[in-house]
């Protein structure tokens, strides 16, 4: 009993099942008392597995009282082609029933074929019938040389089955492994030799059964898919519509067939060019090809998928039916070809529309996220230096759209958000949102809002992370993703607008199959950056500052040693956030401390016209000496006013009491435009005295 199951769970295709039946499989297994290893093992096969899965559902599998059993698993077995009744016939090596055999993709069965280039050969026209030849017309042999110049070249060999059948009990028929060492060019010559007697070159074939031929070239060692030299075709079939509307359906989707065969019953065999490179593309190839005409309404018989596939012979009878080829080097020319096709027919992108039917309904707008600024489903980026905060200040947005409260001022709406921590170790990530948490005095009642995923160690290029986020973030109803920071996966050349583009397009995936805002950050490209407009502060290209619809840059302010050591703490830092929207005008610029672990708003004005580091006047403000000049010319009457107490007032002791150099005292003189002039090392007024000013003039000329 415990064989039989096994034999029959090895010939079910784990990859084509879905997820309901494999879980079924392992409570069958499971049931009949198997351990949960033999289930993980026959799951390996197919690329779905992930390691521990088959645990974890294992030990969800409770028992029931209508439980399932091993006849689930001969089911599936027996939809494959598996014949309980015949395991004798079966360990002996022969094949499976004609439309299931060897549905594992690693199953015994080999093909072959290439479209034949000039030199090889193929004779055949675009359209050589269609289903309604009449007996009459078909020249048997004709057909098989066409078949052969189609699809295989003369040095290939090509597997093929005729008298070598066997039938089960219930009087089916049946193809074993046949014959695997004859060339393409040696059955050419035959047919030559024998014009009018296909059975001369292929040898005679069972009336009851007909006759079948592997689908690509084989290495004429054996037919298992190791043994296949080329992975350039594919076999179609459905048995489901009637053979004119098969034929119907495969011209309109412009399938590339190569041949198309009458298999002398309900079906038609296409043989469909993959132009696979090797095993693992020819798979996927397959997958996207019959998957597409299931979309389309088309059932196809998947035991087909292995590229080691028998298909039906042309140029054969079957119980008096012909099994005739229809067509050949129809639709696409080319695998390539026929998916520029369906991405063409089947493109998801917007209908055009004209704006007339807008003009009395506009369409809503989505809702503002954070008030003001960004909308939902829109893009934002937060650009400013290392020692801005960054990160804190977006792990304070999540909480504020979390909670609903106000972000720097501006009220956010309250939803759910992920926070995708690239950079911080996991632990330190979650023990800064609860600082926040307690600094902002703010009980976390909707904690639960925020979700985190931890990826420090396990970042991938944002192309390749944004397929496995959507699918993460998929049915928990977000409202925004906060991706931090992206230079952790950024592709490509930072400083390349070409490959920025396809980078900021990744964002755009996720607004538009999460329908979340997303919002990133990065940091300022090196050297001052306060003479700078906000937009240009961003590393990189400018793609940066143009692609996100919202774009808000934070800078550090210059802090006078009296503002530092009255009013803010002595570790906090003063930062002005400016703006550059899309969709809202732009915000006045906002003032604020960054006072571990938290931004607070400069409510009392402290930080109103102080300027950015980087700015000539922040070198004033940390430079005391340095003064406007309205300062400095009154700085200066002063000074001359207190020492001139004997009519004359020396350069030196104008350095002296202002604590200048000579060089400084000139400037000085000369930006007072005149009011002063120098003579013999001494400064006078010009009203109290009446040297003549060009002698002033020329004085002054020379101490310049």
């Amino acid at each position: 009993m415990e064989e039989r199951i096994l034999k029959a769970l090895h010939q079910i295709p784990v990859s084509i099942l879905t997820r309901a039946e494999w879980i079924q499989v392992g409570m069958a297994l499971k049931e009949e008392g198997y351990p949960c290893n033999v289930w993980d093992e026959w799951s390996r096969d197919d690329s779905r597995y992930h390691a521990g899965e088959c645990e974890r559902q294992w030990n969800s599998f409770h028992g029931s009282d209508r439980p399932v059993t091993a006849g689930t698993i001969y089911y599936l077995a027996e939809k494959c082609g598996w014949d309980p009744a015949d395991e004798a016939e079966a360990d002996a090596g022969t094949m499976r029933r004609d439309t299931c055999a060897n549905a594992d993709w690693n199953a015994a069965l080999p093909w072959g074929g290439e479209l034949a280039e000039e030199d090889g050969g193929s004779t055949a026209p675009t359209t050589i019938l269609t289903t309604d030849r009449t007996m009459g017309d078909w020249d048997p042999v004709l057909d098989f040389r066409t078949f052969i110049n189609t699809l295989f070249k003369p040095e290939e060999y090509i597997g093929y089955v005729t008298g070598d059948v066997w039938k089960d009990a219930d009087g089916k028929w049946f193809p074993k492994k046949g014959v695997l060492h004859r060339t393409a060019e040696e059955l050419l010559d035959s047919l030559e030799q024998y014009p009018d007697d296909l059975g001369a070159t292929v040898g005679d074939w069972k009336e009851e059964a007909g006759a079948w031929i592997r689908i690509n070239p084989i290495d004429g060692k054996d037919v298992r898919n190791e043994n296949v030299t080329r992975f350039d075709y594919a076999l179609v079939e459905s048995d489901t519509l009637p053979v004119r509307e098969q034929e119907k359906l495969f011209r309109e989707l412009e399938l590339p067939i190569a041949t198309l065969v009458h298999s002398g019953g309900k079906s038609l065999h296409a043989i469909v060019r993959v132009d696979a490179q090797n095993y693992e593309e020819y798979r996927k190839r397959v997958r996207f090809l019959y998957g597409y005409l299931e979309e389309k309404g088309i059932e196809i018989d998947r035991q087909n998928c292995n590229p080691s596939r028998l298909s039906r012979m042309p140029g054969v009878t079957r119980n008096g039916k012909r099994q005739y080829l229809v067509a050949v080097n129809i639709g696409k020319k080319s695998w390539a070809d026929w998916v520029d096709f369906t991405e063409g027919e089947t493109d998801e992108l917007p209908e055009l529309v004209s704006l007339s039917q807008y003009r009395r309904q506009p369409p809503d707008l989505p809702e503002e996220l954070i008030e003001g600024i960004l909308r939902k489903g829109h893009k934002m980026l937060i650009s400013g230096s290392s020692k801005a905060g960054k990160s804190f200040l977006l792990m304070e947005l999540c909480i504020a759209i979390a909670e609903g409260k106000e972000w720097l001022g501006f009220p956010c709406r309250k939803g759910r958000v992920l926070y995708v921590n690239l950079e911080i170790d996991p632990a330190s990530a979650i023990n800064r949102f609860l600082k926040i948490y307690e600094a902002m005095e703010m009980e976390p009642a909707n904690a639960d809002s925020v979700t985190i995923w931890n990826l420090r160690g396990h970042a991938v290029p944002l192309d390749k992370l944004v397929p496995v986020l959507i699918r993460r973030m998929r049915n928990r109803h977000f409202d925004a993703v906060v991706i931090d920071p992206i230079y952790k996966v950024i592709t490509g050349d930072e400083n390349n607008a070409s490959d920025m583009g396809f980078f900021c397009n990744q964002f755009d995936r996720i607004c538009s199959a999460t329908g979340c805002s997303t919002i990133y950050c990065h940091h300022h490209s090196k050297g001052s950056q306060g003479q700078k407009r906000a937009m240009d502060r961003a590393s990189g290209s400018g793609v940066f500052a143009r692609d996100p619809d919202a774009q808000l840059d934070m800078i550090e302010l210059e802090l006078s040693e009296d503002l530092q050591n009255n009013v803010a703490d002595h570790y906090a830092t003063a930062w002005r956030m400016e703006s550059s929207l899309r969709e809202f005008a732009n915000i006045e610029p906002v003032n604020f401390w960054f006072d571990y672990p938290v931004h607070r708003l400069d409510t009392e004005g402290f930080l109103s016209g102080l300027p950015a580091q980087g700015t000539a006047e922040a070198g004033r403000v940390r430079n005391p000496r340095s003064k406007r000049a309205e300062e400095a010319a009154e700085e200066f009457r002063t000074a001359y006013n207190v020492l001139n107490l004997d009519g004359k007032v020396t350069v030196k002791e104008m350095m002296e009491y202002m604590g200048l150099s000579d060089k400084t005292v000139y400037a000085r003189i000369r930006k007072l435009g005149g009011e002063y002039f120098l003579e013999n090392g001494c400064i006078h007024h010009r009203e109290g005295d009446s040297v003549r000013m060009e002698e002033s003039t020329d004085t002054l000329a020379d101490h310049e």
